[in-house]
């Protein structure tokens, strides 16, 4: 007899291998600051020294600083606080856009200032407080530009230069943070602050550089 022939299965009906399900790509949670904006003057390399060594190289926002330095003199401050942090600093040029993960350090004599559109403006304007770069300067204009998402930090120096600018600052919404008398080795600059009412954090100089991370890398959801 003959063999009868085996039924052949529809290939319609034959099980598809299962693959995972495509997934749209997550956009990453914004951080809760973009710009932190330090300011100094005497004893201030030691104060910022010690906050940009707390840095992490995926620090979010990026870094701008100015301290009062002999106009005479080019200034090393980007090549002393390279060596300090992982974050890359560089000396900051005019007309450059200003990115995050990046620290600029204004250059000797020249005021230091944020444009509307994210990129740095260096001017030699007039002297404010008798000094060029201008904490009062740098604080306004990052509060123009960034508001609520600015951090400013005053530390270690002399006189009252960023007093002013420590109220623009809050006054957009942005938070200030002072340097402690413990550790500051000039507390004219952080005590002016202080006395304006605007500081949200007075702090030793060891524990700014940790509450920078604290405060800029609590992300928010987009």
């Amino acid at each position: 007899m003959a063999r009868a022939a085996r039924p052949t299965q529809d290939p319609a009906l034959e099980t598809a291998p299962e693959t995972a399900p495509e997934t749209a790509p997550k956009t990453p949670p914004k951080p809760a600051f973009d710009v932190v904006a330090m300011a100094a003057s005497a004893g201030g390399l030691t104060s910022l020294s010690s906050v940009v060594a707390a840095l992490p190289p995926d620090f979010p926002a990026a870094v701008l600083i100015v301290q009062h330095l002999d106009p005479r003199h080019r200034s090393l401050m980007a090549e002393i606080l390279g060596r300090r942090t992982e974050c890359p600093v560089s000396e900051a040029m005019d007309g450059s856009q200003i990115v995050p993960h990046t620290i600029y350090v204004a250059p000797s004599d020249r005021h230091l200032l944020v444009n509307p559109d994210h990129t740095i403006a260096l001017t030699e304007s007039e002297l404010v407080h008798f000094v060029r770069p201008s904490a009062d300067l740098l604080f306004e204009s990052v509060a123009a530009t960034y508001r609520d998402r600015a951090i400013a930090v005053v530390l270690s120096g002399t006189g009252q230069d960023g007093a002013m600018g420590v109220r623009a600052v809050k006054n957009m919404g942005g938070t200030v943070i002072a340097e402690d008398k413990t550790t500051a080795a000039f507390y004219g600059m952080p005590g002016a602050a202080i006395q304006t009412g605007s500081v949200d954090f007075v702090l030793p100089v060891g524990e700014i550089g940790p509450a920078l991370v604290t405060l800029v890398m609590t992300r928010e959801a987009i």
